[in-house]
């Protein structure tokens, strides 16, 4: 396994976390025993970075990972999320009050079976409560030992400033792949300007970069792609046409469309570290071979034009979820 820093406060960990919001919700019913053996077998090829949070389930994703991890505590790193309120098991707006953030943080530490979270992220900005008192409420969990390392999920530059002014964040989670480029322009520029690491969550855009995606109607109504406006009628099938380019670079390095999009996502800085999702040691174990694939000037530059914002159809977000994203 290769090993990354994230932020400038040495926060070590896998170059290839995993997502684990899939095995409870949004991706398909769940099954637990694969999840069980999914994250045995992460942590057997050396994955250090698992990433939840209280809303997926709700709670019942961070339920799963204390039973499978709390045993093997002190061999990995959990980052989960605080900033949603839930109300009737679903979430309902967002609610970053300090107050709040604290009773979170008590019952995650609680799930997850730990006396530490190693990353914790505000999970969506709250427009209703300043920067400086949600990053105050988290400094002070650091300084208690509840929390190790502050992150944002979303964000955008004002509230990423804000935040590190008030309390240094580690690592900015936002989606990021080759179809889904809006971090390049403002995000990690400022990022790298000040020493924070990047979580690209959905590095493999859904599925549509694998070469397996469906359309939307093709999925249940539970499903996350069954409302996703990039699976939708015209879209899908543009947006199918365009990903084929990372099939056409696979073939070239022997390797799968998803170790492709992942291998660019490496190249693309030392200071990235994607956390693909799935609940399939079949697919954990292709991810993780993306880890010994270099990819050319000429293949980046071949992916990079075949997916520019032209070439990818429809919002990547609906738009509930997309008022949300602060940008």
């Amino acid at each position: 396994m290769d090993y990354r820093i994230l932020g400038s406060s040495g926060f070590r960990v896998s170059a290839l976390g995993l997502g684990c919001m899939g095995m409870s919700q949004s991706y398909g019913a769940a099954d637990e025993q694969e999840s069980l053996a999914t994250l045995d077998r992460a942590i057997e090829r050396g994955i250090t970075l698992f990433d939840t949070a209280e809303v997926y389930g709700p709670f019942a994703n961070e339920t799963l990972l204390g039973r499978a991890l709390a045993s093997r505590r002190s061999r990995i790193r959990i980052a989960t999320k605080f900033g949603f309120r839930i109300e009737n098991g679903k979430a309902n707006g967002v609610d970053s009050r300090p107050d709040h953030i604290r009773d979170v943080v008590e019952a995650s530490l609680q799930r997850l079976q730990t006396d530490r979270i190693d990353l914790l992220y505000q999970h969506r900005v709250d427009p209703a409560v300043p920067m400086a008192e949600v990053a105050g409420t988290v400094g002070r969990l650091i300084e208690e030992g509840k929390v190790l390392h502050f992150g944002l999920s979303e964000a955008g530059v004002t509230a990423i400033r804000e935040a590190h002014a008030e309390c240094p964040v580690t690592a900015v989670q936002s989606e990021y792949s080759l179809w889904e480029r809006n971090v390049e322009t403002d995000i990690l520029p400022v990022l790298r300007e000040l020493g924070i690491g990047f979580v690209p969550f959905s590095p493999l855009g859904r599925g549509f970069l694998t070469g397996a995606a469906q359309p939307a109607e093709s999925y249940p109504a539970t499903d996350f792609r069954h409302t996703d406006p990039r699976f939708m009628g015209a879209s899908y099938e543009a947006n199918m046409k365009a990903a084929a380019c990372v099939g056409v670079v696979a073939s070239r390095h022997k390797a799968s469309p998803a170790q492709i999009a992942l291998a660019w996502l490496f190249a693309k800085g030392p200071d990235i570290v994607p956390i693909p999702g799935t609940k399939r040691t079949r697919y954990l174990d292709e991810n993780l071979g993306a880890l010994d694939i270099r990819l050319s000037d000429e293949d980046m530059a071949e992916l990079d034009k075949a997916l520019t914002s032209e070439h990818v159809a429809g919002a990547r977000y609906n738009e509930g979820n997309m008022a949300l994203v602060n940008r």
